[in-house]
């Protein structure tokens, strides 16, 4: 307990002294003492930069761009975390220029992100303006898909030839390293640029000048395809601990590298992605950013199809209405049993999404998996059900409605939780994204199984009840 007490003071504490230092630098601004004012804001960490240049008005903004150069703008707008609109109306915002050399001294993957959402004239204003090899580097990102490995990679990245020495290799690393995102593996490619090993900086370190590389570095080197998906590339990273990754194009040519801190933002933003799928809407942009006319069309199409599986339940009831007639306390537990099975097939329905987005369930023995969901839903379902028998029995002293509820229940249980495991399968093996639509289409069909478990059970014990 003293350990959490003692973090989150210091949390506090830090955020205490970096608001502290935000407004002591928005005062320096504004009474335009720009040297200290330089002076302090290059202090900061790149994500602090950032995190003040949001807080600041486009006046201020203004003055910041005079008052620093586009790298110094650069290393800031790499950890930015703005909306497609937002950034564009800040680039537009800029001398045509200047926005230019900002994109172009950016980490070339985040400027294609940010290229690729600008309107198309807007695009090729700043790419005219850039630097030649910067303009060329960019084009080159922006042909690839967003959510592939060629769309997140970089290309600043550090490559030797397996024929240098290491002395040749060391110089070659001082003079491309400041111009690189990371240092920590050095990839080795061949006079083709193929790629034919990897080496570490700390075995590049200590090994004696005069080796060549092909005689130190690994040959053995797990590395990814350009249009391989972003999640894979994820899977990859976190299965190897790697802190990069190297990527091939078709002819198994070292063209880029992806690196840790843009595999945190892919899952981030596939986690989000599935949350959003998981309740029925658009995984695309932010919840905040949709007007309440988005917002309901998105939902819509769901919500329709869902009345439609509704009326299905309806009808159910309708049918069953003579039963409810002879005893009516029967009505009383439709919504337990109903939502029961729909609290256990939800249950059981996040296990497997997150397995199967894992690649956990494929590797998983489908018998196996099914007889385990059959005894989980059997243990959950037989507690429940003896629990709501007993409770039935004492209120209500009638033992057939409890003896009919409990195991209603029980089935339902049992039955949502081999469908929430099921459904999401069937889906993903049919081609669908089952967190698009196992949520909701499941919530609803545990629902009519469960009613129907539930008043058949009751019609045919019906004699006993009357």
């Amino acid at each position: 307990m003293s350990v959490d007490t003692e973090t989150t003071n210091t949390d506090h504490v830090e955020d205490i002294e970096k608001k502290e230092a935000y407004d002591e630098l928005i005062v320096l601004l504004e009474n335009e003492d720009y040297e200290p004012f330089r002076e302090n804001f290059l202090k900061l960490h790149e994500y602090e930069q950032g995190e003040f240049y949001s807080l600041l008005d486009n006046e201020d903004r203004d003055k910041l761009y005079r008052l620093l150069s586009p790298k110094e703008i650069s290393d800031f707008f790499d950890t930015l975390t703005l909306s497609d609109e937002e950034m564009e109306e800040i680039l537009t915002g800029m001398d045509a220029r200047y926005a230019a050399q900002v994109l172009g001294a950016m980490q070339y993957d985040n400027a294609a992100d940010i290229m690729n959402f600008l309107p198309k004239e807007v695009m090729m204003s700043f790419l005219a303006l850039m630097e030649r090899d910067d303009r060329e580097e960019i084009r080159i990102l922006m042909n690839y898909e967003d959510d592939t490995a060629g769309g997140i990679m970089t290309t600043e990245f550090v490559s030797i030839d397996s024929e240098m020495t290491v002395h040749q290799a060391m110089e070659h690393l001082r003079r491309v390293a400041p111009n690189s995102e990371t240092i920590y593996y050095i990839f080795v490619t061949d006079i083709n640029n193929k790629l034919v090993g990897i080496i570490s900086l700390r075995d590049l370190i200590i090994a004696d000048e005069d080796e060549y590389i092909g005689d130190i570095m690994k040959e053995r080197v797990i590395s990814v395809n350009v249009s391989d998906d972003q999640e894979e590339v994820a899977y990859v990273m976190r299965d190897y601990n790697f802190l990069a990754v190297p990527v091939l194009d078709y002819q198994e040519h070292l063209v880029g590298i992806i690196t840790a801190d843009d595999i945190m933002d892919v899952i981030q933003e596939e986690a989000e992605e599935d949350y959003y799928r998981l309740a029925g809407m658009s995984d695309e942009g932010s919840p905040l950013d949709d007007s309440s006319f988005t917002a309901a069309k998105k939902r819509l199409p769901w919500l329709i199809g869902l009345t439609l599986m509704g009326m299905i339940t309806a009808t159910m009831l309708s049918t069953f209405e003579d039963t409810l007639e002879k005893v009516a306390l029967l009505g009383a537990f439709i919504p337990i049993i109903g939502g029961m099975a729909g609290n256990a097939g939800t249950q059981s329905l996040a296990v497997a999404v997150r397995g199967l987005a894992t690649g956990d369930i494929k590797r998983a023995s489908l018998l196996k998996l099914a007889m385990k969901d059959i005894f989980t839903g059997m243990m959950t379902g037989i507690t429940c059900a003896v629990l709501l028998f007993i409770i039935i029995t004492i209120l209500f002293g009638q033992p057939v409605v409890g003896l009919i509820v409990s195991v209603s229940l029980f089935v339902a249980m049992t039955v949502a939780t081999l469908t929430g495991t099921f459904i999401p399968m069937g889906m993903s093996k049919l081609g669908i994204d089952p967190a698009v639509a196992s949520g909701p289409f499941i919530t609803t069909s545990n629902d009519i199984i469960s009613l129907m478990i539930y008043f058949s059970l009751a019609n045919a014990l019906m004699g006993a009840l009357t």
